[in-house]
């Protein structure tokens, strides 16, 4: 008996889905031919449905065999769960002869057909259905399968489902296994009138930053009658807690408020006083307002729960005040001369600042707004929640003060002895802290002045009495933290330095609490403690600290270390940030270096960062010398910004770009000296100077110099045709700063004769984010989180990823990644996975890997096994979370899958999962492990053939489907060979250009950094 698997055997959609060419019909035909004449083993589905639904045309199979068999129709469907189910639909004998053709009627299965209704059965989450057909032989044990056809159907999800009208009568049994709740149909969870604006704590700076909700329609008719017909009407609570740690800087600062799709407030709007009262605003009809000022004063440094309740025209405020002695209660009701309207449904809420007024300085505590009824709870049964219990602030708040009290009379009396010429005792202090590091910490949150004031007696003595400050005091602690842990190099050290840096957060370092926050939250030399971490975060993004905002912006982003997940918070954590990225950008510093992504197991791009002395940075200043723009570009550019681990030194970059522009002419150096001349970056301005140079690169054809010049005509000589003229010629051209600025004119009504537009303005933000401007970015996801009426709707999470992009290019986690960097190429590899850790809590993509790749390379060294798997499980997952992140890490995740170093079993399937993203990301590794899944007999899913582009090799053998996986890794090597050759040809051609003293220089040595840009301000 002969058994023959032909190629041409495929149904219609997958006809209409790869479109066979011409050459290969004629094949198909060929061997249909012979078929015929042979009478062999086949069968093809002619006609087969796309999806499982009734009233399909009757099925035709066309089918033969060599000797008496049966043909088989099967529906096999695979379950998320991992199971599959085999069902027989139809069967029949097969005669020897000729190809014959079979019309049948085929009924799927109810479950797979219709909706679960309690007569039709529910069933698990369906991932893939196919029909199969089969030429079977039956032996003495077994049958045997010689040729087949499939044909895959689109499942609908269980409840898009038709119902399924049944024909016949039912017995009391059946109706009443219909009415079974668990069997009914399942439905949405009732809508709670109950919403959670704020489920946890919000950090406010006092500045333009809040959190920003909005509301749907009910879904239950009931419920949105009622709704809309208390809009003139309300009866509904809003309740609130804050934490206020300063009075308002101006006549009012934002608590909560309603902005309605006008862009005017809404009723309600409640604002602080810079006096401590409570300012209330509600709304009527056209020209009815009422402002109400509360009679009682919100105090500072006290956890408060603010009520405003609406019950028709009274409108009620109360205060709850705990942790105060005695407990503080008031509450104040105002009956109105007018009907109070509120839509909530009409544009958004604002909880702290916002686009038209700063936030509160202080903190946020759950917020719940009582949709269509008054707040159950009395203000006898008001207490602190759970979330605010856990962190206790005022506890710290208040040891801090005593602490900084304590270390302001050390300064005193030091200081009065100093300028007494009394010096004993400044030697001994490295002596004192080197003996205290020994001993036992104290608890962290009661921070004592134990090293605090020894630092004091120390920098009071060394100053001669100078005025000191505590916070002098709390950046040489952190100076010391550092420095311990520099030479420490071990894991106890974290341990030893934790004291000092709680005392330096206590005395106003920011880094020194972003810094025990991460050793909290990692578990590293210390016990994890979640909590804490959390706590000292909310600490540093209060004052504003840059790193503090992008770790909690990512926390609240991803739902980690028991933190709630929310877009709309996290938004406002990384739109300050970005604001401060795009500040900083036009305010380069020392402090300061460029972003760059760099993976610790990449040898190529590792061999490229240098140093003053390196190589190649030498050998960039010959090229330079010899007259090379590109190199004099380079050396600039590492110079200004400090990138590739060069110190950035701005006066020294200046030289460069002005050697480049007068000697070279070089338009891009031109460019960069005309801006630095324009903003008066390291040097003097020079506006007539700059306006020439940037002429000069113009006339050379290079763009960004059109949009500077733009800049200048709108900001200095408000000529606004030609800056509109220029703007749009470079924009035509691609200029991502042209595209940034005509949406500032749009947007605030300077463009000539036309009135502000705010769409066409997001459009050309829209357009400039795209093109890869930082503040186009920023501008974008500040329309995205509140939407514009009528055009835009409001996108929170989207606005997150835009506004997290953003603020990744800040030039403070630039110096942290290169520190971290250099710890790394200097061996100090605990040091770098110390700052990378740091980095990596922030939710960067490039130092979460890195964090995972230390852990994974020094597994047993400097690492507990334990904690170096826990590290590599998190942080490889972590990366792979993010929208750009490298392979390798898809590849390590796979291998722990694979080797049950996730939750202790071997999950193939998973490992296979990762495996896949590695191939589609043209990893060959991912290719090549897939193959070896296969040869160690596990059988790849249907979903992930498909995603590979292989679904027809779903029923191949074991050693076809390897075969082909191990092909298509032959394949990519071999273009990757093909690349490297030319390259390197290209790299040949371009050196021996150089080396006759051309002054060209090979760009591809360098990863050069992206150009700064001018933006309206």
């Amino acid at each position: 008996m002969t058994s023959v698997r032909f190629g041409c055997f495929l149904n219609g959609s997958e006809k209409a889905a790869w479109r066979m060419d011409l050459q290969y019909k004629y094949i198909c035909r060929f061997w249909l031919s012979v078929q015929v004449v042979l009478a062999l083993d086949s069968v093809r589905l002619l006609n087969p449905p796309e999806e499982p639904l009734t009233g399909h045309a009757p099925l035709q199979v066309l089918y033969s065999c060599d000797a008496p068999a049966f043909v088989r129709l099967d529906c096999v469907v695979t379950f998320d769960v991992g199971n599959i189910s085999t069902s027989l639909l139809r069967e029949w004998r097969c005669i020897p002869g000729k190809l014959k053709k079979k019309t049948l009627r085929v009924t799927l299965p109810d479950w797979l057909v219709y909706q679960p209704d309690g007569i039709v059965p529910a069933s698990q989450w369906v991932l893939s259905c196919i029909l199969r057909a089969s030429v079977r032989y039956q032996k003495v044990d077994a049958w045997t399968v010689s040729a087949q056809d499939v044909a895959p159907l689109q499942t609908r999800p269980p409840y898009r489902r038709p119902v399924k009208p049944h024909q016949v009568c039912f017995d009391w049994g059946g109706l009443m296994l219909g009415f079974r709740r668990d069997v009914t149909k399942e439905q949405c969870p009732l809508e709670e009138e109950t919403v959670h604006f704020l489920s946890s704590i919000f950090a406010s700076t006092g500045e333009l930053f809040g959190i920003t909700k909005s509301l749907r329609p009910y879904g239950s008719n009931t419920l949105e009658h009622l709704r809309v017909g208390a809009f003139s009407f309300p009866w509904c609570t809003f309740s609130m807690w804050v934490f206020v740690t300063r009075s308002c800087r101006g006549s009012t600062c934002g608590l909560f408020y309603h902005i309605d799709s006008r862009n005017d407030y809404a009723t309600p709007t409640l604002l602080l006083t810079k006096s401590g009262q409570l300012h209330v605003q509600v709304h009527g009809g056209p020209n009815e307002s009422t402002a109400i000022l509360s009679l009682f004063k919100v105090p500072l440094r006290a956890w408060c729960q603010l009520s405003l309740t609406l019950q028709g025209r009274i409108v009620t405020v109360a205060m709850v005040c705990l942790g105060t002695q005695p407990r503080q209660v008031e509450s104040t009701e105002n009956r109105l001369s007018h009907d109070v309207t509120m839509i909530d449904t009409d544009g958004y809420f604002v909880i702290g600042g916002g686009r038209y007024i700063k936030g509160v300085e202080g903190y946020f505590g759950p917020l719940v707004y009582y949709r269509n009824r008054a707040s159950p709870q009395s203000l006898s049964d008001v207490a602190i929640p759970q979330v605010i219990k856990d962190v206790n602030l005022p506890g710290w708040l208040q040891d801090c003060q005593d602490m900084t009290l304590s270390i302001q009379q050390s300064i005193s009396f030091y200081s009065l002895l100093a300028q007494q010429g009394n010096k004993s005792g400044a030697d001994v202090f490295h002596n004192e802290t080197r003996e205290d590091s020994l001993k036992k910490c104290e608890p962290w949150e009661a921070p004592s002045p134990r090293y605090g004031a020894k630092v004091a007696k120390y920098l009071s003595l060394k100053h001669g009495g100078r005025r000191l400050s505590v916070q002098a005091v709390g950046r040489a602690l952190y100076s010391l933290a550092i420095h311990k842990l520099d030479i420490g190099n071990n894991v106890k050290v974290l341990g030893e330095i934790l004291p000092l840096l709680m005392e330096a957060g206590c005395l106003g370092d920011t880094r020194a609490l972003h810094m025990s926050s991460v050793i909290y939250s990692s578990g590293l030399g210390v016990d994890k403690d979640p909590s804490k971490a959390w706590l000292l975060a909310l600490l540093a993004a209060q004052k504003d600290d840059r790193l503090a905002l992008l770790r909690l912006g990512h926390l609240h982003h991803q739902g980690l270390h028991g933190v709630h997940a929310d877009p709309d918070v996290a938004y406002a954590y990384y739109a300050n940030i970005a604001k401060q990225t795009t500040v900083d950008r036009q305010n380069p510093s020392p402090e300061q270096v460029y972003v760059e992504d760099i993976y610790l197991h990449n040898e190529e791009v590792l061999n490229l960062q240098t140093n003053e002395d390196h190589h190649i940075f030498q050998w960039l200043k010959h090229q330079a010398g010899r007259g090379a723009p590109d190199a004099e570009q380079a050396i600039a550019r590492m110079l200004f910004w400090g990138q590739q681990g060069v110190s950035p030194n701005i006066q020294a970059a200046l030289r460069h770009y002005e050697r480049g522009a007068v000697l070279l002419e070089d338009p891009v150096s031109m460019y960069d000296f005309g801006i630095a001349l324009l903003q008066g970056h390291g040097l003097q301005k020079d506006i007539p100077k700059a306006i020439m140079f940037l002429k000069k690169a113009m006339d050379k054809g290079f763009v960004p110099a059109i949009s500077a010049l733009a800049w200048y005509y709108e900001q200095s000589e408000r000529d606004y045709d030609k800056a509109v003229q220029l703007w749009e010629k470079a924009d035509h051209l691609g200029s991502p700063d042209a595209a940034l600025n005509l949406g500032v004119v749009y947007s605030v009504g300077l463009y000539p004769r036309r009135a502000p537009d705010q769409y066409t303005a997001y459009k050309y933000y829209l357009k400039a984010a795209e093109r890869g401007h930082i503040r186009g970015a920023a501008e974008v996801a500040n329309i995205w989180s509140t939407g514009i009426h009528g055009r835009v709707t409001r996108r929170p999470s989207d606005a997150v990823l835009w506004a997290k992009w953003a603020a990744e290019h800040n030039g403070y986690l630039g110096r942290l990644l290169r520190r971290a960097l250099d710890c790394f190429l200097k061996s100090d590899m605990f040091g770098s996975l110390v700052y990378y850790m740091m980095a990596a809590e922030l939710g960067y993509a490039a130092a979460q890997f890195n964090v995972a790749y230390l852990c994974d390379q020094h597994k047993g060294d400097f690492l507990d096994p334990v904690f170096a798997s826990q590290c590599m499980r998190r942080y490889y997952n972590l990366t792979i979370q993010n929208q750009k992140h490298d392979p390798y890490a898809l590849i390590r995740m796979g291998d722990m899958w694979y080797e049950g170093q996730v939750d202790g079993q071997k999950r193939l399937q998973y490992a296979a999962e990762m495996y896949k993203l590695a191939a589609l990301r043209n990893e060959p590794q991912g290719w090549y492990n897939l193959g070896l899944l296969v040869e160690d007999g596990y059988r790849l899913p249907l979903p992930l053939l498909s995603e590979l582009g292989l679904l027809e090799l779903y029923l191949a053998d074991g050693d076809t489907l390897p075969s082909v996986l191990y092909q298509s890794l032959a394949l990519f090597k071999v273009y990757l060979q093909d690349f490297r050759k030319e390259f390197s040809t290209f790299i040949k051609y371009r050196t021996t250009i150089v080396a006759v003293g051309a002054p060209v220089i090979v760009l591809m040595v360098l990863r050069f950094l992206r150009r700064h840009v001018l933006s309206v301000n």
